[in-house]
């Protein structure tokens, strides 16, 4: 893909945060705050989470209005409710500027769509949070694909999970995301898009999908714990992806198989050639991706942004592996999809 290139401001980069309601607010105000940015507002519709940033970030309480009309804003930030996206961009596309939106970008497939359109005809740069781009591991394993190391890739099986519903992450302050009338998405949603999106990145379009979810603990009623999908590939390749917050280690990612060469990609990489025998590989540094790439762009670097029809894609093809688990029947993604 390639880069684009911020336009560094003269000043200290100043951000509007729009809603903090999001796991990883926490997260990007640190690096927020490490590089020395500027909070130039925060929205949410709840007050004393606002507040409570504020107290931490700096800056005002302010209405969704003054911070789209306020110039020295050089992006924003939407980390609200993924119910609330749609309403909220439609707002800030007014500004023009860069805006990131924490994945999933849109709350259904028709809101995706929606933010899609809405993003282009109004020319936004994007940014969403598939930090995993970045990491060196799955550049190497890209880049071996690209150069036809495995032969013809025929299976691929890939994961993402975590101990979130063990662990009761979701209970208190960030319990929407575990209702899926205001997320859209349970577990399998939340976590297993990371790694659909490296997917679809690596190995290019799918063709159909299943799957199956399960309540797992049931600790959140009404929302899945877990979940396996099955993916067809235009390739031909045929692909497994699971995603958890009922898992206590995931050391494997992904694992890859082909006709002429194999590998396991986890925190180390692992390669094999046609003996079949695995080593070690070093795969070097990686690059700043997801929000780390998207405050680069604002202070005038060169970074690999995800464009809006990537994001919409990845939740046309999770939106069908929903739907496949639901009904418990293959669905085909639209070819324009894939």
């Amino acid at each position: 893909m390639a880069a684009n290139s911020g336009a560094a401001s003269n000043g200290a980069t100043r951000l509007g945060w729009i809603g903090t309601a999001h796991i990883h607010t926490p997260g990007f105000s640190n690096e927020v705050l490490k590089r020395g940015l500027e909070c130039g507002g925060i929205w949410d519709h709840d007050e004393a989470r606002a507040l409570k940033n504020v107290e931490k970030l700096g800056g005002e309480v302010r209405s969704l209005e003054s911070m789209i009309g306020d110039d020295s804003i050089d992006g924003f930030i939407v980390c609200s409710e993924t119910v609330r996206h749609l309403e909220l961009v439609t707002e800030l596309v007014k500004a023009k500027k860069p805006i990131f939106i924490e994945k999933p970008m849109g709350f259904s497939v028709e809101q995706s769509l929606a933010l899609l359109e809405l993003l282009e005809q109004n020319q936004i740069v994007f940014q969403t949070g598939y930090f995993s781009r970045g990491q060196a591991n799955y550049r190497l394993l890209k880049q071996k694909v690209e150069e036809g190391f495995f032969g013809t890739v025929t299976r691929v099986r890939a994961s993402n999970c975590h101990s979130g519903a063990l662990g009761g992450w979701f209970d208190t302050d960030w319990r929407w995301m575990a209702d899926r009338s205001q997320s859209g998405v349970g577990a399998y949603g939340d976590l297993g898009t990371h790694v659909l999106d490296l997917l679809l990145w690596i190995f290019g379009g799918i063709t159909s999908v299943t799957g199956s979810l399960s309540m797992g603990t049931a600790r959140y009623e009404g929302c899945d714990e877990l979940g396996e999908a099955l993916l067809k590939f235009s390739s031909g390749a045929i692909g497994t992806l699971a995603a958890s917050w009922d898992d206590v280690a995931d050391p494997i990612r992904i694992q890859v198989m082909g006709t002429k060469g194999h590998a396991m990609v986890g925190s180390e990489f692992q390669l094999a050639g046609p003996d079949g025998k695995f080593e070690k590989v070093d795969a070097g540094e990686g690059v700043p991706a997801g929000f780390g790439a998207f405050l680069d762009y604002l202070e005038g670097k060169s970074v690999e942004l995800v464009t809006p029809r990537e994001a919409a894609n990845r939740d046309i093809v999770m939106d069908a592996i929903y739907r496949g688990a639901e009904s418990q029947t293959w669905q085909s993604i639209d070819s324009r999809w894939h």
